[in-house]
């Protein structure tokens, strides 16, 4: 198995979902740790197990500020691209362009 080089791969904000994918999951994990002594009986987990929780709600807002990244710097990407691309489109519907004048005001025939 190859690996890629992660500078190939990596794009604007995909750190941040990345680092919020974690966040999530041991968010969730706490979640399930201190959510199942009240199904078994047993005595709760003190208050700081419940903040630990709260690291899904943080992981979720981390990822989602990656993904608006990513999708900003795809939008910049597009617009930088775009004027390139009308202006052929422009050139390719000029009447120079596609023979259909001479440059002396006739139009060739057919």
């Amino acid at each position: 198995m190859t690996a890629t080089p992660a500078s190939a791969t990596t794009g604007p904000g995909d750190g941040l979902v990345r680092a919020g994918g974690v966040l999530f999951i041991v968010g969730a994990v706490a979640t399930l740790v201190t959510v199942a002594p009240l199904f078994l009986g047993t005595k709760p987990f003190p208050t700081a197990a419940y903040l630990v929780c709260m690291l899904m709600a943080v992981g979720f807002v981390v990822a989602a500020a990656g993904v608006m990244r990513s999708i900003g710097a795809q939008r910049r990407q597009a617009k930088s691209f775009v004027p390139s691309a009308s202006a052929a489109r422009v050139d390719a519907a000029s009447p120079a362009a596609s023979g259909e004048g001479a440059g002396d005001g006739t139009a060739a025939s057919a």
